[in-house]
């Protein structure tokens, strides 16, 4: 049956006259003519064939309405609007009423399956993780993101309790205890390294929805952001304790000696600039992360800033460290001037800082292939593999007294990393303990500018 079976004028017909109407009314339009005839067979002495014609038509009825009866159970077996049944009369009516009655469930049930396919891609694409439970808080339907989360499987596990799935103590009383105006964090057995949020949100009437969000980052800069305001207190701490004492010495002291004021005062100058090199490199530091800093980029003559650091560095050193350039390369850096000597810079004395008088350091600005690269060769102590990974953390040293003794504030390859990150550009680290080291800034060939320009 199609669409056009039934057509809008029936479809007013029905809304105009109700089916019970309709229904007597067909009933007296066929009982009225065979009651006719039946009635004057029997007035005229026919009475066998008034019984006859009466018992044809009642088994015609029965038959007709049986017919209908099966069509009727057949269609609701599998009932497609292809296959709709036809008929005429009351049946009409009825198979009229199922097939409309069918277009509307099969519309709406469009409409749900793109709403759930909609609620399905957007939690999906949510970054957090999503597991519904029902009043039993079992498993209704998870994300992919809590399947990686929690080590769910959609295919496993759907239909088991929580509780079952995820036996840590505190979470299982936290679900037990129904506190859900706040939530849990804990370690997921099979990524114990991963830290998660888990807050339970009831929904509807017995529904529940289990967000799980991924704070791994957030806590390790939380720890970051504790380990740099106790080293900075630290820091300025050991400073400050040196001049307050050598002050209240002088101040107990009736006649001090002049010999002893120039050493004491001495002492106390070079704590002072220990902290205010401290606090210089804090606020580099501090501009070089602010993305809303200005970076003014301009050509740089690298060769040239070699040079200036190569004196630098031999002023730094007094003559105790033999100091060589290696110029293979002449081209220009598109950068911050600034910024890229107070990197390059950071490179060149800390050479001078980790390596033993009668040593060697080497500058040398040198191709690699498309890219540039400055690097920092010395013959010093060195730095064993566990470090490595690790130098360019704010005040990570690796040996802490001689990192004071040489005047060093433990921020400089902090300063280096965020100074090359800003062009782009990427710190390497070779060395061995007890070889000596190579710091390398590799510039991309994008920040590359031919020679003389």
């Amino acid at each position: 049956m199609t669409d056009t079976f039934f057509s809008s004028k029936n479809d007013t017909k029905i809304k105009r006259y109700p089916p019970i109407m309709k229904f007597w009314g067909r009933i007296l339009s066929y009982a009225l003519p065979i009651g006719a005839m039946v009635w004057g067979l029997a007035k005229f002495g026919h009475t066998k064939e008034a019984l006859g014609l009466s018992c044809a038509a009642l088994l015609i009825a029965l038959f007709s309405q049986l017919k209908q009866l099966f069509k009727l159970t057949a269609w609701l077996l599998d009932p497609t609007l292809e296959t709709s049944p036809d008929a005429t009369g009351n049946w009409g009516d009825v198979f009229m009423m199922l097939y409309q009655q069918e277009k509307r469930r099969r519309k709406d049930q469009r409409k749900l399956a793109a709403t759930l396919t909609r609620f399905t891609r957007g939690a999906e694409a949510l970054p957090d993780g999503v597991v519904v439970l029902d009043e039993n808080d079992r498993i209704e339907w998870c994300n992919a993101v809590a399947e990686r989360h929690l080590g769910l499987s959609r295919k496993r596990d759907m239909g088991l309790t929580i509780n079952y799935l995820i036996r840590q103590p505190h979470f299982v009383e936290y679900v037990n205890n129904e506190r859900y105006t706040e939530s849990v964090t804990m370690h997921p057995d099979h990524a114990p390294d991963t830290l998660l949020s888990v807050q339970i949100f009831p929904f509807e009437a017995t529904l529940k929805l289990l967000v799980t969000r991924d704070i791994t980052q957030l806590e390790k800069i939380g720890v970051v952001h504790r380990d740099f305001v106790a080293n900075v207190s630290h820091e300025l701490r050991t400073p400050l304790t040196v001049v307050g004492g050598f002050l209240e010495t002088l101040l107990d002291m009736e006649n001090p000696d002049q010999e002893i004021n120039r050493r004491y005062m001495g002492m106390m100058l070079d704590q002072t600039r220990r902290m205010e090199r401290l606090v210089e490199d804090l606020l580099t530091l501090s501009r070089l992360e602010s993305q809303s800093g200005q970076h003014r980029e301009e050509p740089v003559n690298i060769p040239r800033l070699v040079e200036i650091l190569a004196h630098e560095t031999r002023s730094l050193s007094g003559g105790k460290h033999t100091i060589s350039i290696e110029m293979e390369c002449t081209d220009w850096l598109n950068g911050n001037p600034d910024e890229l000597h107070s990197a390059l810079g950071n490179l060149a004395s800390n050479a001078v800082r980790y390596t033993p008088a009668g040593g060697s350091i080497t500058l040398k600005w040198a191709k690699q292939g498309d890219d540039v690269v400055f690097s920092v060769k010395d013959s010093g102590i060195g730095i064993e593999p566990q470090h490595i990974a690790r130098l360019t953390e704010r005040f990570y040293r690796v040996d802490r007294s001689r990192s004071r003794e040489t005047g060093g504030t433990g921020l400089g390859l902090a300063i280096v990393k965020h100074a090359l990150l800003r062009h782009q550009a990427r710190l390497e680290i070779h060395s061995e303990s007890g070889q000596g080291s190579t710091f390398s800034a590799v510039f991309p060939s994008e920040r590359v500018l031919p020679q003389n320009n």
